[in-house]
């Protein structure tokens, strides 16, 4: 655990450098990536990620990453690097990845589109579908709907949930505390998640995750 944390350190002072000169960048309006270290990385992530970012089913669910929102898109890849949101596949995937490519990258597969792999039992949508439109009241859970859109296309910080592999969605609601490092700050959107994931039942998470993925 010590030396991990003295990776983190030694990874955060680096970033800090490093995002100074994306931002400048940024401000400047010029990208300092190329169309060949772009589509290099793009390759890369859709090794996993499955082709034009639709999600794959192996050893592990790989997460649908077509059509997500680009600002959550590049939130997630800094929380990983950071670690304030835990995956150590991705920590070592991301790490190699220079923070000016974050940007392009999310836009990249913001931009796809993705007929959903489907998959999950038929029976559980329409559940999901009641507890996504209505929450559940008893549980002070509310209606997914609210913040993630009628079509669950998400916005801006809140992310795309149409389509997602219900599998990965069940996973990361039954993970949700242990793969936060932190708590979120009280103006990020995922501060309500802690609760939501925490106060539904592993039937209702798996009813939502089935309705969610066949959605368009």
């Amino acid at each position: 655990m010590m030396a991990f944390g003295k990776r983190l350190a030694l990874v955060g002072a680096a970033l800090a450098i490093a995002w100074s000169g994306a931002a400048a960048a940024d401000d400047s309006g010029v990208l300092k990536v190329s169309d060949g270290a772009l589509r290099s990385k793009i390759e890369y992530c859709t090794m996993c990620h499955g082709e034009n970012g639709r999600g794959f089913r192996g050893f592990i669910p790989i997460p649908r990453l077509a059509g997500q929102q680009p600002q959550y898109l590049e939130k997630q890849i800094r929380s990983v690097v950071t670690g304030h949101r835990i995956s150590k596949v991705m920590f070592s995937v991301l790490t190699t990845v220079e923070p000016s490519m974050w940007r392009p990258l999310a836009v990249h597969f913001s931009q796809l589109a993705a007929k959903p792999l489907g998959g999950a039992q038929p029976d559980l949508v329409a559940t999901g579908r009641q507890i996504f439109e209505d929450g559940v009241a008893e549980a002070n859970v509310p209606a997914c709907m609210a913040c993630h859109g009628q079509g669950a296309k998400g916005h801006d910080p809140v992310p795309r949930l149409a389509g997602q592999l219900d599998d990965y969605v069940v996973n990361k609601l039954s993970n949700w505390s242990s793969e936060r490092s932190q708590p979120s700050p009280e103006n990020d959107p995922a501060r309500i998640m802690a609760v939501v994931a925490r106060n539904l039942t592993r039937s209702q998470i798996s009813a939502v995750a089935a309705y969610l993925s066949y959605l368009p």
